[in-house]
């Protein structure tokens, strides 16, 4: 407990340092007086005195106690239990509280005095002590005001407090905090969940395995950007930021859709080469993909620069995840899709003359072996 107070009151000046913060409360600030008991256990053993004896007999002389066959106040409309205590001046007094009798289990011994198996010290503990997973801790509730939820606990873990806590203490987010990770963890299992559902989507639209992967090499160019426009902005990678680049999962798919699906029919109905129909999907396909970047980023931008009456807090960090994440897939889409199709049509026959050769040698090994 020693350990675990001084480093509260460690983190609690450190965080007093963080500007932009509201109030600071901490639980360990609930301090009253009290009684240390240190009982002597080899004397109390010997004795026939135990601590459940020993607890109880200083409870009743400084809490109090009562019992149902205890006399009561009787009153016009109601009884009122008595309890037993010792008076103010005695249980201030730890001479008078070091000669209550406390009952002995060893018969002939009796009643032994509580000085004689304990040690009394006026002291001072907290008013409640607070447990997380049947561990003692400390609470601290803060207020944000205005910063963000993800900038406040990046500061707190960098506090040097607590990154020096001793022995045995540990830090445990709990509140919004916990809430946030557990919110992240299973946003993140979420996002992979769309993106595989959007697999197979376009496995059953294309009849293909690796035209998908060609459409999907359109995402980490969104998220880089996505990351890029919030660390040059100063915004944290909070939750709408993370709704931003939901969406972006959806337009920089669609802007594949349109290179790849233009290609396969430039191919497949115009007998163009592979190079000719990429080349004119590039051509044809740009002016539409450009004025959706241009339409959708014109759109986030007010929202981006936070105008209007209402609290920009919130949606300022998806607009700008969602424009910069536009700027790079689209421009990077141009370059990187066509890229991408080359290689991935170039393993597609490398392994259809594989599997022709292979079926088409098997039949001739079986004739000559008979």
């Amino acid at each position: 407990p020693q350990a675990l107070n001084t480093a509260a009151r460690n983190v609690e000046r450190d965080l007093r340092t963080i500007s932009g913060l509201g109030s600071i409360a901490s639980s360990a600030a609930l301090v009253r007086p009290e009684i240390a008991v240190r009982p002597d256990f080899a004397r109390a053993a010997d004795l026939g005195v135990t601590t459940a004896a020993l607890a109880e007999t200083l409870r009743i002389a400084t809490i109090g106690d009562y019992d149902w066959s205890l006399s009561k106040l009787n009153l016009a409309q109601r009884q009122v239990p008595m309890v037993v205590k010792l008076a103010a001046e005695g249980r201030r007094d730890l001479a008078v509280l070091e000669r209550l009798a406390v009952p002995s289990a060893k018969p002939g011994i009796g009643a032994v005095m509580v000085g004689q198996v304990a040690k009394l010290e006026l002291s001072s503990g907290p008013a409640v002590i607070d447990r997380y997973d049947r561990s003692r801790n400390i609470n601290f509730e803060i207020e944000l005001a205005s910063l963000p939820l993800g900038d406040v606990t990046t500061a707190v873990e960098n506090l040097p407090s607590i990154k020096n806590l001793p022995a045995g203490v540990k830090r445990i987010n709990i509140g919004d905090a916990e809430m946030m990770g557990e919110l992240f963890a299973s946003f993140g299992l979420a996002m992979l969940t769309g993106v595989l559902c959007i697999f197979i989507v376009l496995v059953l639209l294309f009849k293909d395995f690796l035209q998908p992967i060609t459409i999907l090499a359109a995402l980490p160019l969104s998220f880089g950007g996505g990351f890029v426009a919030l660390l040059l902005t100063g915004k944290a990678f909070s939750m709408p930021s993370l709704i931003g680049l939901v969406m972006l999962m959806g337009i920089a798919t669609k802007n594949s859709i349109l290179l790849v699906e233009y290609a396969i029919v430039a191919r497949r109905d115009h007998g163009m080469s592979r190079m000719e129909a990429l080349l004119d999907a590039c051509h044809k396909r740009a002016r539409p993909i450009v004025m959706t970047t241009i339409a959708m980023g014109a759109g986030m931008l007010p929202i981006a620069l936070g105008t209007g009456d209402a609290d920009s807090s919130f949606r300022s960090p998806m607009a700008v995840a969602v424009i910069g994440g536009l700027v790079t897939s689209t421009f990077l889409s141009l370059l990187v899709i066509p890229v991408a199709y080359t290689y991935l049509d170039d393993c597609k026959q490398f392994g259809s003359a594989l599997w022709r050769r292979y079926a088409g040698g098997k039949p001739a090994a079986d004739e000559a072996s008979v």
